[in-house]
């Protein structure tokens, strides 16, 4: 078997080239390689969350860069307003979550980590558990979003997820992850 070394392109440490810089991303590219890198050095949170019913939430919103409706689990990116430039993933988690869905939650827990697209992107995703959710408001977004919140049966959420793509809807592949990580993440206690 090849040492892990020795399987690291030549090119790997060449000095990175900003290709082009925008508000939210940057394009670099590193000897032939070229990737996206985000602007804001927290990377993204993708939050797993069930209602005290059982039904796991969704939020569906249009999304330009490919043209279609989406179905995702309510995600944000850490430290993308200026007064959270310092953000914690766990604290963008909470935030994101009652501004998406409108649910506050008792506590949130770390599960995961890694890259949305390891070949195309330098963002890290981290997946969090919120327990103890409490409706406290209507969800939909900011004023720049239009969510629309789903809350699905959690045994009905992978039939409902085909269901949505054969409408022609996109689905995000990281929602499988999602609920394989919620059957697989502690037991949420009453309180």
């Amino acid at each position: 078997m090849n040492h892990p070394d020795s399987r690291i392109p030549a090119d790997a440490s060449a000095p990175v080239e900003t290709l082009y810089v925008g508000k939210w991303l940057s394009l670099r590219k590193r000897g032939r390689w070229e990737f996206a890198e985000r602007n804001n050095p927290g990377g993204a949170v993708i939050i797993l969350a069930v209602t005290p019913e059982d039904k796991v939430l969704f939020v569906e919103q249009y999304r330009v860069s490919i043209l279609k409706n989406t179905i995702e689990m309510p995600a944000g990116l850490v430290g993308d307003l200026h007064a959270h430039a310092d953000e914690d993933p766990l604290l963008a988690a909470g935030r994101e979550l009652e501004e998406e869905t409108g649910y506050r939650c008792q506590r949130l827990e770390f599960v995961h980590e890694g890259p949305s697209s390891s070949g195309m992107s330098t963002e890290m995703i981290t997946f969090v558990r919120a327990w103890g959710l409490e409706k406290v408001g209507p969800g939909g977004g900011d004023e720049t979003e239009n969510i629309v919140v789903h809350e699905v049966p959690r045994k009905e959420a992978g039939h409902w997820l085909f269901a949505r793509a054969a409408e022609g809807y996109s689905i995000d592949p990281k929602l499988f992850a999602g609920l394989w990580f919620i059957e697989h993440t502690g037991i949420d206690l009453p309180g």
